[in-house]
Formats: C-alpha cells, sequence, structure tokens
C-alpha cells in the first residue's frame, strides 16, 4: 500500500498517443487560451477604462472575466505544455497547486453568479432601493465574500484530498488534477473524508442555486409586469446573458460531479471537464457582449 507521501509525481491522461495529433491538440488549446485570454481582457480593459461602466454590474463582471482567466489558466498551460513536450508528468507540488487554485476559482465563480443574480433582482424588483443596497461598499464587501469563499472551500478540498492514503497508483484519467479521479486512487476506508467535503459542497452550491432560481423567478414576474417594452427588453438584454452562464456553468458541473459511475469512462470524462472547465471562460464573454449594448460600445471604442 502506497501513502500519499510517498507519491512524488502523478501522470495526467494524454489526449493523444501520435506526435501529430498532440500537437494537433497543443495548436487547438493554444487557440482556445488565446481567445480566453483576448476575450476576457477586453472586457477587463473595457470595464475599467470607461466610466459609464463603472456601476455594480460591470464591477462583477469584471470579477468573473478575472476568475475566468483564472480558472482556464489553472488547467490549459500545463495540458498544453504535456503535449507539446510529449509527457504525462505532474509534480506532487503542481498538483497540490492546480487543486487548490481549480477549486478557489470555480468556488469563488459561482459564489460571484449568485450574487450576481441578487445584483438583478435589485435593479429589476427594487429600482428605488438599488443605490442603497449595492452602493460601493456593498459590492466590494460582496465581492470579497465571494472571493474568500472560494479560498474557504479551497483549503478544506485541498487538505482533505492531500491527507488521503492513494493505493491505486499515480495515473489520473484526467487532464488535469480533479478530486472525483483521486477518490479513484484513494483507499476504499479513508476516501470518505473528502466525501464529507464534497457534500458540504454540494449543500452550500445547492442553497446557491435555489437563490438563484427564486431570484430570477421574481426578476421574470416583475418583467412581465412592466407596461413598455423597451424597460422589458432592456431587463431581459441584462439578465438572459447572467442566466446563460450560470446554465453553462451549473449543468456541465453537475454532470461532472453527480453523473452515475456506471455511464462513466474516461473519455466522456474528458469531454465533461472540458465543458466545464474550459468552455465558460471562453464563452462568458462573447454571451455577456452579445446582447449588452453599451458593453458593444465600450468595446468598439476600446479596439478603434
Amino acid at each position: 500500500m502506497s501513502n500519499s507521501s510517498s507519491v512524488t509525481e502523478f501522470l495526467l491522461l494524454a489526449f493523444a498517443d501520435t506526435r501529430k495529433l498532440q500537437l494537433l491538440h497543443f495548436a487547438l488549446f493554444l487557440g482556445i487560451y488565446l481567445a480566453a485570454l483576448l476575450s476576457n481582457g477586453l472586457i477587463l480593459s473595457a470595464v475599467a477604462c470607461h466610466h459609464r461602466l463603472h456601476t455594480p454590474m460591470y464591477f462583477f463582471l469584471l470579477n468573473l472575466a478575472l476568475l475566468d482567466l483564472g480558472c482556464i489558466s489553472t488547467t490549459l498551460p500545463k495540458a498544453m505544455a504535456n503535449a507539446l513536450w510529449d509527457t504525462r508528468v505532474i509534480s506532487y507540488q503542481g498538483c497540490a497547486a492546480q487543486l487548490f487554485l481549480f477549486a478557489f476559482f470555480v468556488v469563488a465563480e459561482y459564489s460571484l453568479l449568485t450574487v450576481m443574480a441578487y445584483d438583478r433582482y435589485v435593479a429589476i424588483c427594487k429600482p428605488l432601493h438599488y443605490g442603497s443596497l449595492l452602493g460601493s461598499r456593498a459590492c466590494a464587501q460582496m465581492a470579497a465574500a465571494a472571493w474568500g469563499s472560494g479560498f474557504l472551500i479551497a483549503v478544506l478540498h485541498t487538505a482533505t484530498t492531500f491527507s488521503l492514503p492513494l493505493c491505486r497508483g499515480n495515473a489520473v484519467d484526467q487532464f488535469f488534477y480533479e478530486i472525483p479521479q483521486i477518490l479513484k486512487l484513494s483507499c476504499s476506508d479513508a476516501y470518505l473524508r473528502e466525501v464529507g467535503a464534497l457534500v458540504f459542497s454540494f449543500y452550500s452550491a445547492f442553497g446557491c442555486f435555489v437563490f438563484i432560481v427564486v431570484s430570477y423567478v421574481q426578476i421574470f414576474r416583475a418583467v412581465l409586469r412592466m407596461p413598455s417594452e423597451q424597460g422589458r427588453h432592456k431587463a431581459f438584454s441584462t439578465c438572459l446573458p447572467h442566466l446563460a452562464v450560470v446554465s453553462l456553468f451549473v449543468s456541465t458541473a453537475m454532470f461532472a460531479y453527480l453523473k452515475p459511475p456506471s455511464i462513466s469512462s474516461p473519455y466522456l470524462d474528458l469531454v465533461v471537464a472540458f465543458l466545464y472547465s474550459v468552455v465558460p471562460p471562453v464563452l462568458n464573454p462573447l454571451i455577456y457582449s452579445m446582447r449588452n449594448q453599451e458593453l458593444k460600445e465600450a468595446l468598439w471604442r476600446l479596439m478603434t
């Protein structure tokens, strides 16, 4: 029986066996990563440089872009390096850093999406109280709470996961160090500690999900009562992108962590992990910029 302390490195899942396919995957991941850097960087620059966008909604969007950049930068660069240099190895310390950072950014992003749902609820259902409920200090505190929750959950999972004895080798069936894959390597009588931490995280996430759903039920009821068609259009244009981002993030992450073991396979796990860890950071800026006229104008001025 090997203990986690005796493991000095892990082997990540290889995307391809032939050199040509490895280089093709490297080029594909590089294109995706550069697209994420460019799109989220434009969002950050537009919000920071244009005074009209210095509002709570865009402040939270700026934080979302930062989290997206952090999330995709935790997984893709290592996958690109492995594909380029034809290796699968990641060090023990690299695994710890990857697990901590990925959990941190994912949990913080989900918490921030919950805060953004509250922002849209107050803006549409309580517009007269918007300035008092979402002042600059309140926005900073809510954003800090989102980042702080990510930090605390990441510490919990990192400490719990790396205290598990590993009995089934060091080969991880994923392109990054993911908690469900590590549980497959742990001893059957020890992994329940991390399962308990996952259950705690699940109930916290479920509470956020219920809050988001209730907020949007109230939002859509208020929007449908608006007499002005222009007002309804403006409300939908700010709410639908956020709802699309939440749906994309939640659906892929829930499938990744809650799918039955009977349908699990290395290929399916790889596709699902790619969907919830790589696709949202690339699509989020596009989703927000498609229907948001203010943001599109700011981005256009920034690029001209």
